[in-house]
């Protein structure tokens, strides 16, 4: 039932547009070469 709640949620209002998506994996890759302080 939780997984039905939270695409509910997401349908309400999308958590994260395909940009976003994007640039959460750009964020990704460069924190790979950095150790996060």
């Amino acid at each position: 039932m939780k997984g039905m709640d939270r695409k509910k949620e997401t349908k309400k209002k999308p958590a994260k547009t395909k940009k976003e998506k994007r640039d959460e994996k750009n964020v990704k890759k460069a924190t790979r070469g950095f150790t996060p302080t």
